[in-house]
């Protein structure tokens, strides 16, 4: 990549192949989880990080309207004390897969971050969630690594540029919450 115009080419180009229906099929299984009172459950490492939290504050706070419920979302990769707690006694790849274990109920919603798809933390967290009977939703780069598989709603975004994949995701979640703001009462 030579110019701004060439980082900019190539992330329209990633855009414009993005499966919106996929999306739209994560924003239904939101929708119902603010009605079910089911809670949300974000996490991965690094930018996926602050995705994630990014993620967290704009669904709980970002979609609130007064004639709806609120979302019960939670970035599991804020907890600094649980993640260092369970790092040291445990091993990194539990730092978020023992929380769900902790606080997720059959019916939640898990959503792991990861641009390689490989993060072994948020592949056991994935794993845990299927066996705890959680939704599971993946957001991947490169090929989708291991998650591609252990998700049941899985959007890629088929590069290796961590820089383009993580601008990606973020819009992702910000096309999500947007969505959210449309929706109304399903009853």
């Amino acid at each position: 990549m030579n110019s701004l115009k060439d980082y900019f080419d190539v992330e329209m180009k990633l855009m414009a192949g993005l499966p919106l229906e996929r999306v739209d099929a994560i924003v239904a299984k939101l929708h119902r989880a603010r009605f079910d009172g089911r809670r949300i459950f974000v996490f991965g490492n690094g930018g996926s990080a602050s995705t994630a939290s990014h993620f967290a504050c704009d669904l709980g706070k970002g979609t609130i309207k007064p004639d709806l419920p609120r979302f019960q979302v939670f970035a599991l990769n804020d907890a600094f004390a649980t993640i260092t707690a369970y790092a040291n006694d445990n091993g990194y790849d539990s730092v978020f897969a023992e929380p769900l274990i902790t606080h997720a109920q059959r019916g939640d919603i898990a959503l792991g971050i990861s641009v390689s798809g490989n993060s072994p933390n948020v592949v056991r967290a994935l794993e845990t969630a299927e066996k705890l009977g959680l939704t599971t939703v993946a957001f991947t780069g490169f090929a989708g690594g291991k998650i591609k598989d252990r998700a049941e709603y899985h959007v890629n975004v088929p590069s290796e540029s961590f820089g383009h994949v993580e601008d990606i995701h973020l819009a992702l979640t910000h096309a999500i919450c947007e969505m959210l703001k449309l929706q109304h009462d399903p009853h």
